[in-house]
């Protein structure tokens, strides 16, 4: 059986030879692969979180939670309700009437990690992981700030609302929007190595 793409192929035999070619089957992955990307999954997530936790303290956490984070939703916050006059502070957001504080773990980084995981593990070319992994770097970091600005309007509003976001619609929204990134590109990948 030919192999394209990282999937497994196998011709159709069964129409008439007059008849016009159809596209190859797709056939599941054999448990040995199915292994294999569980096992290349769980490589990866661990050495990523595990290079994420020898960052705490660092220029590369600071960069990432103050500069990038933490910057990027004062602009937001400010350039929506000016008058919140909201500013970065290391890795709190401080306005008059109420900040939030970005700790480890409200970054994106298990998100982004778990979707960059996923696309390591799923076999496909490098051409198509590279741009898919950085494409996903943008949408955690998109999500991750709208997740930050939708908190801190919510907990100067209402405690519970804040608390209700916090832990459970947001991380479940998040999940779905990762989990819908990659489904769309691993579906993309096996159009493209069913029909090159």
């Amino acid at each position: 059986m030919p192999r394209q793409g990282g999937a497994v192929l196998r011709a159709r035999h069964d129409a008439p030879a007059s008849s016009s070619v159809s596209p190859p089957e797709r056939v599941s992955l054999p448990w040995r692969s199915a292994w294999r990307v569980a096992t290349v999954f769980l490589i990866t997530f661990l050495v990523l979180h595990l290079l994420w936790e020898q960052a705490k303290g660092s220029a590369v956490e600071r960069l990432w939670i103050n500069h990038a984070t933490v910057g990027a939703v004062v602009h937001l916050i400010n350039l929506v309700s000016p008058d919140t006059h909201a500013q970065a502070a290391g890795p709190r957001v401080r306005a008059p009437g109420g900040g939030i504080n970005v700790l480890n773990g409200c970054e994106g980084t298990d998100l982004l990690f778990l979707l960059w995981a996923g696309l390591m593990a799923f076999p496909m070319a490098w051409r198509r992981r590279a741009p898919a992994i950085v494409f996903g770097l943008g949408l955690v970091f998109i999500l991750n700030e709208l997740r930050i600005f939708a908190l801190f309007f919510a907990l100067r509003s209402d405690k519970a609302l804040f608390d209700l976001l916090h832990t459970t619609v947001i991380p479940l929204l998040l999940i779905v929007g990762i989990i819908l990134y990659f489904h769309a590109w691993i579906d993309q990948e096996q159009r493209l190595a069913v029909n090159p």
